[in-house]
């Protein structure tokens, strides 16, 4: 091969490699509009993004079990996807927000405020974290079990895979 030749597949090979990390989604293409909860009228704008995975994780079910509705919004991006039971996914950052509102409430009002998440046993592998979990509550009749997949990116919680149906949850 000519020395022209070499210099011009090098040239080609750097500036394939140099296209494909250009292709890469970047982390810091996440973004958050600002959110309102329909029923309290609060409003999220920010993103708060944890060091690890395993922080996400544990911001979650720390903001869950308070019934923290800005504390949940603040981890999740425009970006975010979920999937429950039944193939129902829940698209976008507003989505997601009046999912929670209706979490957040009491049960009086229609609400699970008052559940708690305990892990019970979890798998990491880079950014996602498999959790298996038992929720328990005065107004249960019963634990309620279930699994999620936690996908984490530039500390945000950007994806879920729950099993959680509330219609399976056996109330006193």
């Amino acid at each position: 091969m000519s020395n022209r030749l070499f210099k011009l597949a090098v040239l080609l090979v750097i500036v394939a490699i140099l296209a494909g990390c250009a292709a890469a989604p970047s982390a810091s293409t996440y973004t958050a509009v600002t959110v309102k909860n329909a029923r309290s009228g609060e409003e999220s704008a920010a993103l708060v993004r944890e060091k690890t995975p395993a922080d996400v994780v544990s911001q979650h079910l720390k903001v869950l079990n308070a019934c923290d509705w800005k504390g949940l919004m603040a981890q999740y991006p425009d970006q975010v996807e979920a999937r429950f039971p039944g193939g129902a996914v829940t698209k976008g950052r507003q989505a997601m927000g009046d999912l929670f509102a209706g979490f957040v409430l009491t049960p009086k009002d229609g609400g699970l405020c008052g559940i708690t998440f305990s892990e019970e046993s979890r798998q990491v592998t880079n950014g996602t974290i498999a959790s298996q979990w038992v929720a328990n509550a005065d107004f249960l009749a019963e634990p309620y079990r279930g699994s999620d997949a936690y996908i984490t990116d530039d500390g945000l919680l950007v994806g879920m895979v729950s099993t959680f149906n509330g219609a399976d949850l056996k109330m006193k």
